[in-house]
Order: structure tokens, then C-alpha cells, then sequence
């Protein structure tokens, strides 16, 4: 990570408009220094979180509500010519059968529109996301209603599966500026169960490998590799997964986060980033009084409560970005547009201040 991320400002994958026009105009007004595609499941259910990146997924038909027909003659032959393209894709991004696992119109209305931004504005920086491994594999099912995170092989064809989904975005992001530098978010809500009865029979290392992997493709693919995780998290986790950036909800749990003060100074000395999710996303009712005052004050405190530590302070701000706490895809729209803006505005703000 050559470029400095110092205090840069992005956005957390949703937004709630059905209008993509409106949309993309809101990205161009707020992110031009990190565009993102952003997911209107409101204008298309295909582009909720969930279902976004299972076009081209062995044997996935949508109508079966997240059911994999794991048991079918198929699903074999699908599985044959899944790995056979992941062994050809992998060293060679630049292999005609990427397009295979590609985001269509029908699963992302505006990822042309962002291609375009980045077309224009050659950004140092652009935003993609997928759902993260972990979190599809759990909502995911075979025959028996099992989720596939229990099962070793079918979560192995989700960690490739989503791989390709990531490689294809950093291939599309750079030939719209070669210059640009693809940052791709994973979002895994459900690394906040683990622990949970849900999840008691998963190892810890297990979820670790299924990050790890994808992480080191983004990368090895001259992208950076991010985790969002908008509840509690055990952060040794991704930390431990190598990925770059962490992302977390620093407006609800910030606490959570600053109780891994040791693992997050290795985390800084090695390169890693923290991306403070300080605009809250989830509620109207603490948007409307909000002031950007406020926020600093959050940002003060979490930096003040590492330093006592032992983290550097420089070494924090360094290695700081700004973020909404999560996606906006459940706000009106006028909040939504508010939140984008704050973050925006939260950014300059300690921009003058640090």
C-alpha cells in the first residue's frame, strides 16, 4: 500500500434510493476521492448482500431460497467446471473465463455507472465489495438444510466462488484506470456470532483460512483487502487473516473494539489500517441531531484510549480512514443522503484537526 489512505472517507456497500441516477450522482458528490458501487436492493432485490455475488455460483437457483442442490448429477458436472475455471483464473486475471462470474446489470445496476466515475475521475482509490465467505456459507444450505459453513468441501466452493467475484471487480476497476487501486471490502456481519450457539462446532482458525484466502488473491491481484463487521467481534480474527483495512461500527461499539488495544498495535506495526465506522447508518432518530462536534469527540476518544496502550498516536492518524458504521440501504432517503454527507464532511474535519 504504496498510496496514503491517511484520513481518507468511503462508504459501507447499501444505499436505499430506486433511482440509480440519483444514486451514482451521490457517489460522484461524496466519494470522488473513493467511489463505490453502491447495492439498491430497493430498486432491485438481486442487489441485496445476499444475493448480489451468487450469479454463477455451481448448481445455485435462485428460486430456491439459498438452497444448494448439493445431491444432484449437476451440481458434480457444475463442480467439475467451477474448479477447473478457478485453476485457470487464478494465475492469469486476465483469463477470458473471469467473465463467467461476473456482476451483471441484472445483479448490480450501478457497477457500469462506477466503472464510468473511475473512467472520468481516475481516482488513486475506488471501492468494491462482496459478501464475505463466512457469512454467505452460513446462510447458504445443502438438501438436509445444513448451512454449507459446516461442511469443509462446500465451504471451500464458496471461498473460490466469491474469490472470482472479487478478482472480477479488480480487473474491471483497473481497466477503467490502470492507475487506480481496487479496494475490496468483504462484509461479514456473522463474524459477530461467533461464539454464539449458532456457530458452537466452528474452529476459529477455520474462519481465519477462509478470509486468509481471499485476502491474499485481492492482493496478490494488486488490490487491498478489507473486512467490515458491523457488530461485536472478536478482531483477532481478520487481524490474524492478514487482511489490510479493518472496518468496524465505532459509533455502537466502540468499546468492543478497544478491548483489542494489543492485537490491534500489532496490527498498525505490520501495515494494517483501521477504518473508523463513526457515522451511524442504523437508525433516523440519531441522525437527525447529530453534529459533526459529536463524532470528533467519538474518533478523540477511541485514538485517546489507544495511546494508553502504548499506540503512537502518528502511527494511528497514519493509518486512519473514515466510514459509515454500516450500509445506509435501511434509511429514508433523505438520512441516507445525510449520513454520506457527514461522512464526508466528518473526514475534513479531522483532516484541519490532525
Amino acid at each position: 500500500m504504496d498510496k496514503s489512505l491517511r484520513l481518507k472517507y468511503l462508504a459501507i456497500g447499501s444505499l436505499p434510493h430506486k433511482d440509480v441516477k440519483t444514486a451514482m450522482e451521490l457517489v460522484r458528490q461524496n466519494f470522488d476521492k473513493i467511489p463505490f458501487f453502491p447495492q439498491l436492493a430497493n430498486y432491485n432485490r438481486n442487489e441485496d448482500m445476499m444475493v448480489q455475488f451468487l450469479e454463477g455460483f455451481p448448481s445455485y437457483k435462485s428460486e430456491k431460497d439459498f438452497c444448494v442442490d448439493c445431491d444432484s448429477e449437476e451440481f458434480c458436472y457444475a463442480l467439475e467446471e467451477f474448479f477447473s475455471d478457478y485453476e485457470e483464473i487464478i494465475p492469469d486475471i486476465n483469463s477470458p473465463k473471469l467473465e463467467k462470474y461476473s456482476i451483471s446489470k441484472n445483479a448490480s445496476s450501478t457497477f457500469s455507472e462506477f466503472e464510468k466515475i473511475i473512467s472520468e475521475t481516475k481516482p488513486e482509490f475506488a471501492k468494491g465489495q462482496i459478501t464475505g465467505a463466512f457469512t454467505l456459507a452460513g446462510v447458504l444450505t445443502d438438501n438436509n438444510s445444513a448451512s454449507l459453513v459446516f461442511d469443509e468441501t462446500l465451504r471451500d466452493i464458496v471461498v473460490k466462488h466469491l474469490t472470482l467475484k472479487a478478482l472480477w471487480e479488480i480487473k474491471h476497476i483497473k481497466t477503467a484506470n490502470s492507475e487506480t487501486t481496487p479496494i475490496i471490502f468483504m462484509d461479514e456481519p456473522s463474524i459477530s456470532q461467533v461464539g454464539t450457539s449458532a456457530y458452537l462446532t466452528i474452529n476459529e482458525d477455520d474462519i481465519v483460512s477462509m478470509i486468509s484466502e481471499i485476502s491474499e488473491v485481492i492482493k496478490s491481484a494488486g488490490g487491498i483487502s478489507a473486512i467490515h463487521c458491523c457488530g461485536k467481534c472478536d478482531w483477532r480474527i481478520p487481524i490474524n487473516a492478514g487482511v489490510d483495512i479493518i472496518n468496524f461500527d465505532a459509533y455502537s461499539f466502540m468499546d468492543n473494539f478497544l478491548a483489542y488495544a494489543k492485537e490491534i498495535s500489532r496490527f498498525l506495526n505490520d501495515g494494517g489500517k483501521i477504518a473508523w465506522g463513526l457515522v451511524p447508518t442504523l437508525s433516523a432518530d440519531i441522525l437527525k441531531d447529530l453534529t459533526i462536534n459529536e463524532l470528533v469527540q467519538k474518533f478523540e476518544y477511541g485514538v485517546k484510549n489507544l495511546t494508553k496502550f502504548g499506540i503512537d498516536e502518528k502511527l494511528i492518524i497514519e493509518n486512519s480512514l473514515i466510514t459509515s458504521s454500516c450500509g445506509a440501504g435501511g434509511l429514508p432517503v433523505e438520512y441516507a443522503n445525510k449520513a454520506m454527507t457527514m461522512i464526508k464532511e466528518l473526514a475534513q474535519e479531522l483532516e484541519k484537526r490532525f
